[in-house]
């Protein structure tokens, strides 16, 4: 290795990971998408801690989820993490309507973590971990990592059991404290455990993939193809077009 090269090696590497970084900040929401996940669910335990109003504290956190999907629409912004908010606060405050216990609330919320700590581990043992269906497409590899690129299936699936293991030691929590803590302990400590597991989980993801080999970006492969396509027939057409011309030559001069 010449001097010169490890600079080289060195500079890819750092794009490599910047690259990681803006795809996992992209595909989970960043500062914004986490504030969006924690505020309803923070001011509904909030309220209700205070005046146990059951019908104020869920119409509070509708209505906010609602104001940040508006937000986002008047800047123009993404709102997929948005409107994932405002589903999963108005199934909760269905659950918690129609049962007239506050609890439930959060019952559907701790349902889907169940649901896709499960999924993690499941897909990564059937050979498909969730990691890399999730974030194949932000790094415009869709599929290719499964067959093409074991090194990266293998960071996905490091990944996947990462994200599950997280997961199913939240619920592991939270659903005995569903049981026997009253609503407002449920409440603060689902809002306690939203941030840092969701962080730990996001920096693992983005350790297994720094180190991971690059990604094979199958939509340039395939423009490239195209362009070889047209390249070809281009070629052919004008190899015709000199045929031709010699054929009309040999018959003037004949």
């Amino acid at each position: 290795m010449t001097s010169l090269d490890k600079p080289t090696e060195d500079t890819q590497a750092d794009d490599a990971r910047a690259v990681t970084e803006a795809a996992l900040f992209e595909a989970f929401g960043g500062v914004r998408g986490m504030v969006e996940t924690v505020l309803p669910g923070l001011l509904f335990v909030t309220i209700f801690t205070i005046n146990k109003d059951l019908h104020l504290s869920a119409i509070a956190a509708l209505a906010v989820s609602l104001l940040l999907v508006v937000v986002r629409l008047v800047m123009r912004d993404t709102v997929k993490h948005a409107f994932s908010g405002v589903f999963g606060v108005a199934f909760g405050v269905v659950f918690a309507m129609m049962t007239g216990n506050a609890k439930n609330f959060y019952l559907p919320g701790m349902l889907y973590t169940l649901g896709l700590g499960l999924a993690y581990v499941i897909t990564t043992l059937a050979g498909v971990p969730l990691m890399g269906l999730i974030l194949g497409p932000v790094f415009k590899e869709n599929l290719s990592w499964r067959t093409r690129n074991p090194g990266r299936k293998k960071a996905y699936a490091k990944a996947s059991y990462a994200w599950g293991g997280i997961l199913l030691a939240k619920c592991a929590i939270l659903f005995p404290l569903y049981w026997w803590a009253d609503t407002a302990q449920l409440g603060w400590v689902l809002v306690a455990l939203k941030i840092p597991p969701f962080l730990l989980a996001v920096w693992l993801t983005w350790v297994f993939l720094a180190k991971a080999p690059a990604p094979i970006d199958v939509f340039a492969e395939m423009e490239a193809e195209e362009k070889a396509e047209e390249a070809r027939k281009a070629a052919q057409a004008a190899e015709r077009g000199d045929t031709e011309a010699a054929g009309g030559r040999h018959r003037r001069e004949a």
